[in-house]
Parts: structure tokens; sequence; C-alpha cells
């Protein structure tokens, strides 16, 4: 077990970290519930059930018995499900997940030891292996059903938009409540910040990394906006505009959503307040080079396991300045 910098050991099996997380997955969930109809509730079940059988195999496997107190699965499974469209197929949340908690949890040994985010590494593998259900999305209030999506009309989301150089026609209150095409649960910026605000109240999160990513992804944002040439031109021309497009950059795609469900994930975090600060800073660089430069809508996910390498190294850095500081005259 390790003791992480709230002073709580968030890696025991049976610490109620991974149980709040899973909580606060409700408030998107019931927001796309509302957006999207049953099938959310559809697939979500889905996952659950998926990540439960694929934590009762493993045990199996290793010849212990299942223990009903370690429920880090059912967060992964939820956080993971939410950053897809509510028009998924099953079969793709169900290998999603069971690539999540087989892969990305169970192989390095359960949890508290593994070195990547399991919900980004399935959102990955989903990504890779089916681009064109996972980043197409219906628009809210359409004909889904439980069994069909015959009748939703998928368009690309926002972040298609702005990787193209486009402006997204979303005016700020349905960006705020997601009320446009997008992920299930990474949408509804409001409730976002709700739940990242129980999470800190609850002391569940430190907020320096996730202010240290949304920080770094604004500034970025605002200095090199993707408009035509405004983003080679200097940093007091075009405000208004460079105010509008960081608007868009971070309330669009999964930016907030992966600053409160995924930065936040207590086994890939650094321990130390200044480690977590800079593993947010470099986070949010690699998150806009990505979707910069990058191939894929939500690559916010494919940032975090390019920086979940440098956990340990950020911890043995800032380890040893504490050190050097302390033995100082």
């Amino acid at each position: 077990m390790i003791k992480n910098e709230l002073g709580t050991l968030a890696q025991h099996p049976d610490h109620p970290i991974s149980t709040d997380f899973f909580w606060m997955t409700l408030p998107p969930f019931a927001m796309a519930l509302y957006l999207y109809g049953a099938r959310v509730a559809a697939l979500c079940l889905a996952a659950l059930v998926t990540a439960n059988v694929c934590d009762r195999l493993v045990a199996l496997l290793r010849g212990l018995p299942y223990d009903k107190t370690e429920n880090s699965s059912m967060s992964i499974a939820m956080i993971l499900t939410l950053l897809m469209p509510a028009s998924v197929s099953y079969y793709v949340v169900v290998v999603s997940v069971a690539a999540a908690v087989l892969i990305g949890k169970a192989a390095f040994g359960g949890y508290g030891v593994y070195p990547f985010n399991p919900s980004a590494l399935g959102f990955a593998i989903a990504a890779v292996s089916w681009p064109d259900q996972v980043f197409r999305y219906p628009t809210p209030f359409t004909g889904l059903t439980v069994t069909s999506t015959a009748n939703a009309t998928l368009v690309d989301g926002a972040a298609h938009t702005l990787r193209a150089g486009g402006v997204p026609n979303i005016n700020l209150l349905d960006l705020i409540l997601g009320n446009y095409a997008g992920s299930m649960g990474a949408s509804a910026a409001l409730v976002l910040v709700a739940c990242a605000m129980y999470l800190w109240m609850r002391k569940r999160i430190t907020l320096f990394a996730p202010l240290g990513f949304l920080a770094t992804c604004a500034a970025i944002s605002y200095l090199f906006p993707r408009l035509g040439d405004i983003g080679l031109s200097w940093p007091w021309t075009h405000v208004q505009l460079r105010l509008v497009m960081t608007l868009y950059e971070m309330l669009s795609g999964a930016v907030l959503y992966a600053a409160v469900f995924l930065v936040n994930e207590p086994v890939t975090l650094p321990k130390s307040n200044a480690a977590r600060l800079a593993y947010g800073v470099i986070l949010g660089v690699v998150t806009m080079l990505f979707r910069y430069y990058g191939t894929y809508d939500l690559s916010v996910c494919f940032a975090v396991l390019c920086v979940n390498i440098l956990t340990g190294w950020l911890d043995r850095v800032f380890s040893r300045r504490v050190v050097r500081e302390e033995v100082q005259p």
C-alpha cells in the first residue's frame, strides 16, 4: 500500500476513494440519460457487468476468493463508458472495459500498482479499433433505443470542427449543459464542475494536477488558437476571438472530464503537490499537441497514457529536491 498526499491509504482495496469516484460518475450518467434515453443505462449496465465478470475471472485464475470490497473496476468501467457516444455498439463497450480491467489493471497486479490509467487505456483501444463508432455522435433527443441506433443521426463532434480550423456552432448555454453532440458524460461542463467540487470537499482529490492541466490547456488555446493565422499574431490582438476559441477548446471534447476523472486517478498520480503540479502542466502540453496534430478527436486519453510514464520520475525528482532543501544549513 502507498500513502498518498492526502494522508489516506488510497491504494487499499476497500478505501472509499474509488467508491466516491464511482458515485460521482452518476451525475453525468443522469444527464446523459436525460439527453439520450435508456440506451445510456443499458450501455453502462453492460460495462458494469463486464467489469464484475472480469474481476471474478481474475480471482478464479489466481485461485483466490472474489473480493467484494474491491470495487475499483466499477469506477473504471463507468469512467470509460461515459467517454463513449450513446450510439456505440455494446461489443465495443464490452471489449474496451474487459481490456481496461484485464490488461490495464489485473495484468499489472491489481488496484494500486498499475502504471497506466485503465480507463484511458480501454478508451484508447476502442478508439484505435473502432474510430467510426467512437468519434461519431448522435444529437441529443434523437431516436436512440436500447436495441437499435438506426434512426439516430450521427455527426462529427465539436473537437473535429476545431481540428479542422473551424468554430463549432454551439451556443454558450448548450455548451455548459452538454446539449450538443458529444460523449455521453463528458459534455455537461456544469455537472462536471459540481462533481469536482464534491470530490475536493471530500478530500478525494487535490487541485494541483487538474489546475495545472487546465491552466496549461487554456494558455496554449489562447496563445495559439486554431483559427486562421490568429495563432501567428501577437497575443494582445484578436482577444475576443482568442477567448471564444479557448472556451470551445476547454469545454468541448473531454478536457474538463479528464481533469476530473482521469488526471485525479489516485494510483497513477504523483504523490507530492509539486510533482502533481508538474504532472498537470506536462499533461496539458501533451494533450494540446495531440489535439492540434493528432488523428483522433478525444486524444486526451492518449496524452494521459504518455504522461503516466513520467509519474515515477516526477516523484523521484521532487523527492530529491525536498531532501536537498532539508539538508541545507
